[in-house]
């Protein structure tokens, strides 16, 4: 099992950018896929994008195809999530999020363990 604690969240303006880190604990970071969801007020958690274990297979979500980016260094047992022209609606808090079943890699109801939560706001 790993750990997982988010950073980077913040209140920008539209168009700006952020970049979330998640950083994990454990040994075998490199055989979990790693996934980023966010909540928004009166919404149903939702997943944005995720990566394979190797870092070589990502998954977006098509709300933020050609937006954001995620990579994952797993030499530094992180995740990172690359935010750009940042949108009012991406309000949200984000989750890091992580699972082990290679069979269904971004099946988003197949991950389990779950970070706290950074706040990111978007003004307009």
């Amino acid at each position: 099992q790993v750990e997982l604690v988010e950073s980077g969240g913040g209140s920008v303006q539209a168009g700006d950018s952020l970049r979330l880190s998640c950083a994990a604990s454990g040994r075998t970071f490199s055989s979990y896929v790693m996934g980023w969801f966010r909540r928004a007020p009166g919404k149903e958690r939702e997943l944005v994008a995720a990566v394979s274990g190797s870092g070589t297979i990502a998954y977006y979500a098509e709300f933020v195809k050609g937006r954001f980016t995620i990579s994952r260094d797993n030499a530094k047992n992180a995740v990172y999530l690359q935010m750009n022209s940042l949108k009012p609606e991406d309000t949200a808090l984000y989750y890091c999020a992580a699972h082990n079943e290679i069979r269904r890699l971004f099946d988003s109801r197949t991950f389990d363990t779950w970070g706290q939560g950074t706040q990111v706001t978007v003004s307009s």
